[in-house]
């Protein structure tokens, strides 16, 4: 099938010529690689990307179409898919149509037949970088002007643009995987303060034993400690840790009255509760092969990882904080705990979508906190 042109800039200058899937039109945001082989549809649909657009490392995407099960949020929110090589060609018997249709209905834009491995190498030289994917405007001067124009990461509350309008129930059946097993008797209840949740953490904690109340990010401590939680969940989520000083507020007034626990953005606002700061990452951690030492246990997790700010463990004077989890190719923290009060957090993403599955036990220890609290 015969495809539109498409252009990707970056503010460096460089431009990427190559044809058009999913929506047409014009894009801008902060460009990011993955390095997952597999898991494009839950890559997408993570909200965690809001702001950003992905490339993908492997080069041959879209083989196996898109199906209804493994979306991790309501709609896809990455603002660009960059990929080799297109698929036009799907095959899974789950699929129910192709990558090309769902990132069209989701008015997405994608670029593909552009040297992935020419624009990670980019990435990794000279750091994330800002840029635009058209298909309506291929004057490259001009789309270098317009990714250098466009706004980055750095001082934008994005949480506001993904996270619930209202409180809610969740009540989505378990995971295919999980319907053979025996149904979790509801012995706790958790709220989940929603950042930009993936709906595999929700699905992680129900298939635990937990009654999941999910809530807008702005959501006060006062109305959380008031629907009376056995524990409180702190999302995933996109954008800059350390505008949202609701959330570190927030946080900071729940320690000690309730067992917590932090993914990701999550465990970047544990960190600035703790009284840390966080940074920006050259290029972030975005894949599912990041090895993490466990610093109790001395075993390395391999991990799926997808964020551009890191928690600064040198900032953070209590000594009641410890770092738990190393990432091993740059030394950054991966995660906290207090010593004292049952709250702790990770950097990377326990509930393995896209996989691997190393790192499951630590939503038993969250639900043996709230046992012993």
């Amino acid at each position: 099938m015969a495809r539109d042109k498409a252009i990707l800039a970056l503010e460096d200058g460089s431009v990427f010529f190559g044809e058009s899937f999913g929506a047409l039109g014009e894009t801008t945001g902060e460009v990011v690689f993955n390095t997952s082989m597999v898991g494009y549809q839950e890559i997408l649909t993570d909200p965690s990307y809001k702001g950003q657009m992905v490339t993908m490392t492997y080069p041959h995407i879209g083989n196996y179409g898109v199906n209804a099960e493994d979306t991790e949020s309501r709609r896809p929110f990455v603002e660009g898919f960059i990929v080799r090589e297109y698929s036009e060609h799907f095959s899974n018997y789950r699929a129910n149509q192709s990558l090309h249709d769902y990132l069209q209905r989701n008015n997405i834009v994608g670029i593909s037949g552009v040297d992935t491995r020419g624009i990670t190498r980019r990435l990794r030289e000279l750091g994330c970088l800002k840029g635009v994917i058209s298909t309506t405007d291929l004057d490259p001067k001009r789309l270098v002007k317009k990714a250098k124009e466009s706004p980055g990461l750095a001082g934008r509350d994005l949480v506001k643009e993904v996270t619930c309008a209202a409180p809610f129930d969740w009540k989505d059946a378990l995971h295919p995987e999980w319907m053979s097993q025996k149904k979790p008797k509801r012995r706790f209840k958790v709220v989940v303060y929603d950042f930009g949740v993936k709906f595999n953490i929700l699905r992680n904690l129900t298939g635990r034993g937990c009654k999941v109340v999910v809530v807008p990010a702005s959501t006060s401590a006062e109305r959380v400690l008031a629907l009376r939680p056995d524990g409180v969940f702190l999302s995933n989520g996109p954008g800059d840790p350390e505008v949202l000083s609701y959330a570190v507020e927030n946080t900071q007034k729940l320690l000690g009255k309730v067992p917590i626990m932090g993914i990701c953005l999550g465990h970047q606002i544990m960190g600035l509760a703790f009284g840390g700061k966080t940074y920006k990452l050259k290029f972030g951690h975005h894949g599912g092969n990041h090895p993490v030492q466990n610093l109790s246990t001395k075993s390395v997790e391999i991990t799926p990882q997808n964020h551009n700010f890191a928690v600064d463990m040198q900032s953070i004077k209590n000594r009641s904080i410890e770092m738990t989890h190393l990432n091993l190719n740059d030394d950054t923290c991966e995660g906290l705990r207090h010593k004292h009060l049952p709250a702790f957090s990770v950097q990377y993403h326990p509930e393995s979508s896209p996989g691997p599955h190393d790192s499951g036990y630590l939503f038993e220890q969250f639900v043996k906190s709230m046992t012993s609290f």
